[in-house]
């Protein structure tokens, strides 16, 4: 089979990209794919120092790379919109945005905007970022959305009632419900996208079980088996940026798509377009997570869509 490599990306130069958690792992290594072929890359990071190192350890492998250090914590609702208005200042335009960020099994931590630590990063933040820089995107040709996703979507379900730990917490749980969000969300922005007229798309893409950082949360006796375990389940950090890049890159894809490793159980191997659980595709959940996302992060999408829909 003629798989997708980065490779088969064609030059973007002139292209600009944000890509969030960009300093480590699948960030990192998305980073450098797209600075590979010549598209300008803001990392979006939360501490600037760490993202300073990995700039200067891409720019030693690639001198020619483009990359713009930029500060965000996606765990804060004021620094996702300090954020925005900072990027707006700096750029007329956006090509590729990457919601890539997140953290994993965290202790129960509750943000300064009294939100359940996982959700908040990894998706809340990410709901308001993609809304507040609509305006850029939309200014690019078939400009794209990418949000990460993983395996553990399936473990669990968005329960309503308890989004914030308000009736008690569970660290997978509360993992599996903020990926199950990020990917409801990708297949719902795409479709609002879509009917709305904007040349743009959503995606949505998944590592497989990569080797990186997040598995420092995991309970000890997983810790314990991971040397020997992980080779035989797990791959590299580049290798499951794979999809992330394909999402980014792949010029045949349509919108819509979910992009994850070919191998069994979507463990690890080639970046192929991969189906997902039921729950993902409930349209009544869909449609509730994104009132109820637009109520929590105070902010709301498309204000100005009956004009362009009317224009277009």
């Amino acid at each position: 089979m003629n798989f997708w490599s980065l490779s088969k990306a064609k030059n973007k130069e002139g292209k600009i990209a944000i890509i969030t958690g960009a300093n480590v792992g699948i960030g990192y290594e998305t980073a450098k794919g797209l600075a590979q072929v010549g598209i300008e890359v803001v990392m979006a990071c939360r501490d600037l120092k760490k993202a300073e190192n990995a700039k200067q350890k891409i720019l030693k492998s690639n001198p020619e790379a483009k990359l713009v250090l930029m500060e965000i914590d996606l765990a804060s609702l004021s620094s996702v919109r300090t954020f925005a208005e900072n990027f707006k200042a700096k750029y007329n335009k956006l090509d590729i945005l990457v919601n890539n960020a997140g953290v994993m099994m965290t202790p129960f931590q509750k943000t300064e905007d009294g939100l359940e630590l996982q959700m908040a990063a990894n998706y809340f933040g990410h709901f308001l970022l993609t809304g507040l820089l609509i305006p850029v995107l939309e200014k690019s040709f078939r400009s794209r959305v990418i949000s990460l996703s993983s395996l553990a979507h399936r473990w669990g379900d968005i329960h309503f009632d308890n989004l914030n730990a308000e009736k008690g917490y569970d660290r997978r749980q509360f993992y599996a419900q903020s990926k199950l969000a990020c990917l409801i969300f990708a297949y719902h922005l795409d479709k609002k996208l879509v009917k709305k007229g904007y040349d743009m798309h959503s995606y949505a893409a998944h590592p497989g079980v990569s080797n990186t950082n997040l598995m420092r949360n995991l309970p000890k006796w997983a810790k314990f088996l991971s040397p020997v375990l992980m080779p035989l389940f797990s791959q590299s950090a580049e290798k499951g940026a794979l999809p992330i890049l394909r999402a980014c890159l792949d010029d045949t894809l349509n919108g819509g798509e979910y992009i994850g490793p070919s191998g069994r159980k979507q463990y690890k191997g080639h970046p192929v377009i991969v189906d997902s659980d039921y729950n993902s595709k409930d349209k009544h959940k869909a449609k509730k997570l994104w009132k109820t996302s637009e109520d929590i992060v105070d902010f709301k999408y498309f204000k100005n869509s009956e004009t362009k829909a009317q224009a277009s």
